[in-house]
């Protein structure tokens, strides 16, 4: 087996999903448990595991930390600042899905999540590591 002689980035996959009710858009987030941001508000999402599927992985951390399982993910873009996670060198890989709902969906705070809800989009506090910045883009993508 060859191995390399220098360090790898890590994986991780971030979800971002939507859903339009009663003429709002709202977005799923997750209460961090744990640090870095502690507390603060982010995308679900995680480490890939090395024998993982990409895809796989976005929807297995969508589920772990929200419950929310049934709707399509697809891929939106990859993030992959030098300086996006303070526990080291780190690309996500985000996925994004939207839906259409009298009612939100239910969802609750598992895994590593504090607690899980959907927030409306023109409400939103600042969020963890670079979320900010994908919303943004998202947005744009979006039209919003």
């Amino acid at each position: 087996m060859y191995t390399y002689q220098y360090p790898r980035p890590a994986l991780t996959v971030d979800c971002a999903f939507f859903c339009k009710s009663n003429n709002v858009l709202y977005v799923l987030l997750i209460q961090r448990a744990n640090s870095p941001f502690q507390n603060m508000w982010a995308f679900p999402g995680g480490f890939v595991d090395m024998d993982e599927d990409i895809e796989v992985a976005a929807y297995r951390e969508l589920k772990e930390e929200t419950g929310f399982v049934g709707f399509g993910l697809e891929q939106f873009r990859t993030y992959g600042a030098v300086d996006r996670d303070p526990r080291g060198r780190t690309v996500s890989i985000v996925y994004t899905g939207t839906m259409m709902s009298d009612e939100l969906p239910v969802v609750k705070g598992e895994d590593d999540a504090k607690q899980a809800k959907w927030q409306a989009v023109e409400k939103l506090s600042p969020l963890a590591f670079d979320h900010d910045l994908i919303m943004s883009d998202l947005l744009k993508l979006l039209q919003i």
